[in-house]
């Protein structure tokens, strides 16, 4: 037990919104609008509620709101990882969409890993949301069958679905391999190898892409392809281009699955006089923000990674609030940025 400014004893311990209103000198009711509706009340009752608010350190009861609102307001984005700037500019898409909106965001970093996935999507769960954002379009069966179970809406992001139902944002991650192998072959090279790592599912569809392409140009070969599950890193990317020079000496390009790779290669090539592209050219995946200013500039896929993000929170809040969304399946493109290294 403890007793309030106001010498009444409360059980839980916590400032009510009574507390507040009664602080403030409005009724409870405007208090409650002041904080969930604010352009519903004047400016003056606003400023005075916020501040009883922050003169006795009220923190509303969220759990209360939602059996009040049938709602939780809590979306939650599960992405693979918090270090990649892919996804952080996914994530701030998000937030600016959904910050208007008095929604919490739970975010969870699922590490590449189907058991984290779980994990995390069984523990958010819990906290009921209104709805969820996924990095992706594969997920174990025992996600998949814990999301068909919470029957809540789901939109999948960075790649889009199939199915008519289903909410996706993002763009083919096979189009933009094809796209990229496509500009090389165009370039006259032929022997082109194709580099990845991690061997998440967007990593795979870019192979296959390239792999299409390759077979069209009656030039593919398994030789050229070189895969790894390590998680991708600079270092990672020096040593895979190592491995391609010396096991593809006829290698003439070298396609990587992200710009960190290939940043890794370029390096590798300058410390071992290999010149980008007049010896073999370099291409990468997502147009990080240092791959215009590396020397040479990296040729790149440019991936609109921050629209993802915004346009996908938007699709949720609007099935959320019961409106038909204009579509269910938004591709937002991608655009292939030519460079020295190319």
């Amino acid at each position: 037990m403890s007793r309030s400014s106001t010498g009444k004893v409360r059980g839980t311990g916590r400032t009510t919104l009574e507390e507040v209103a009664a602080h403030a000198g409005v009724s409870t009711m405007t208090a409650s609008r002041a904080l969930s509706q604010p352009q519903l009340v004047s400016e003056a009752t606003r400023t005075k509620v916020e501040q009883a608010v922050a003169e006795l350190g009220y923190v509303p009861n969220r759990a209360a709101r939602a059996l009040a609102s049938s709602q939780s307001r809590v979306i939650v984005a599960l992405v693979p990882s918090l270090s990649n700037v892919v996804f952080t500019a996914v994530l701030d898409g998000i937030h600016d969409a959904i910050e208007h909106g008095q929604y919490q965001l739970l975010i969870g970093n699922t590490r590449y890993s189907d058991a984290e996935e779980e994990k995390l999507l069984h523990t958010y769960l819990q906290s009921d949301p209104d709805g969820i954002l996924l990095s992706g379009l594969t997920h174990s069966p025992q996600v998949e069958r814990m999301l068909a179970g919470s029957r809540m809406p789901v939109v999948s992001m960075m790649d889009l679905a199939e199915g008519p139902g289903e909410l996706s944002v993002g763009f083919s991650q096979h189009d933009a391999g094809h796209a990229i192998t496509r500009h090389l072959l165009d370039r006259g090279y032929k022997r082109i190898a194709f580099v990845g790592a991690q061997l998440d599912e967007r990593t795979l569809r870019r192979a296959d892409g390239y792999r299409q392409a390759m077979h069209a140009a009656g030039l593919a070969d398994p030789r050229l392809e070189i895969m790894v599950p390590d998680p991708s890193t600079i270092a990672l990317g020096a040593e895979l281009m190592r491995q391609a020079l010396d096991t593809l000496p006829d290698c003439d390009a070298v396609f990587f699955c992200n710009d960190d790779l290939a940043h890794g290669a370029i390096y590798y090539c300058q410390r071992h006089d290999i010149r980008v592209p007049q010896d073999v050219a370099i291409a990468g995946f997502n147009d990080l923000p240092a791959s215009a200013w590396m020397v040479p500039s990296l040729t790149t896929i440019d991936t609109p990674r921050y629209r993802i993000g915004y346009e996908a929170a938007s699709l949720l809040l609007d099935v959320i609030g019961g409106r038909e969304p204009r579509e269910r399946r938004i591709d937002l493109g991608f655009t292939l940025r030519e460079r020295e290294s190319t």
